[in-house]
């Protein structure tokens, strides 16, 4: 059996989450994917606001390595993230499917040889991206990380916004929690390592790595909770992005990184709140 990747790639991820918000793209993102943009701006849940019958929030949440296959074998475990979303969009990821390579495409929209993080290193990302694009618009973005040396709390330094990184999972929801009630970011990015880690010290589906999947869906769900609560004079955009998959080793543990469907295609769902 061929293998069989999915048609659209990560790279339209970005425009997307600057059209939402009315503001330009990042200066090498690749063209927004039109199934996102419908949702963005015809979906018969925008409601009028102060700010007009469109998008001015967004949440993001991010939980790594959790693969289009997961969703596949284990539906049942993304009711959280089904109930609160209205459209699953199945997307290729860029190789090497490693995480800073990855996030980099997912918020500048270009290529690993256009954003040029190509291995799993953790420099600044300089190139343009979607929270410089929201901060030349004068627009608030913030990062909500785990843990201080992951990709999500290291490439993205250097740039006018708020970020909060944590040493435990719980700390990172405890966190979101609080934000969201303020209300006075644009745009809340919201990290989660725990399945990554897991997965790679004990398989992809061993019992601990499986409840790490449970807690992503179960803390995407809590957030769409707090916004439906707290930005209800707001149409807010919410997804569930992860940035890679996975798949087992011969040796007990997980991985990714390569090009196979495993690793490559996921699975990442938004809705409007």
């Amino acid at each position: 059996m061929m293998d069989v990747f999915n048609s659209f790639s990560l790279t339209g991820v970005a425009a997307n989450l600057t059209g939402a918000l009315g503001v330009e793209a990042p200066k090498f993102a690749e063209a927004p994917n039109p199934f996102m943009k419908t949702l963005i701006e015809e979906s018969p849940l925008l409601k009028e606001t102060s700010h007009g019958r469109k998008v001015d929030r967004v949440l993001m949440y991010n939980p790594d390595a959790v693969a289009l296959w997961l969703y596949q074998k284990y539906t049942e475990k993304y009711a959280p993230v089904v109930k609160n979303t209205q459209v699953s969009l199945p997307l290729a990821t860029v190789m090497p499917s490693v995480t800073p390579v990855c996030f980099s495409t997912m918020y500048t929209g270009a290529l690993p040889e256009v954003h040029g993080i190509k291995v799993y290193e953790k420099p600044v990302q300089h190139t343009d991206s979607v929270f410089d694009a929201l901060i030349r618009a004068g627009k608030k973005p913030c990062i909500i990380s785990c843990t201080p040396n992951c990709s999500m709390s290291m490439i993205w330094k250097e740039r006018d916004m708020d970020y909060f990184i944590f040493d435990k999972v719980p700390e990172v929801l405890e966190k979101a929690l609080e934000v969201i009630p303020e209300d006075k970011y644009d745009m809340v990015v919201v990290y989660n390592h725990n399945y990554d880690s897991r997965m790679h010290k004990t398989g992809a589906e061993s019992e601990d790595s499986l409840a790490q999947l449970d807690d992503n869906c179960r803390t995407f769900g809590l957030l769409c909770d707090a916004v439906r609560e707290h930005w209800k004079d707001h149409n807010t955009l919410v997804g569930f992005a992860p940035d890679h998959g996975c798949h087992d080793t011969d040796k007990d543990s997980g991985t990714h990184g390569l090009y196979m469907p495993e690793d490559i295609n996921i699975m990442h769902f938004y809705g409007i709140i």
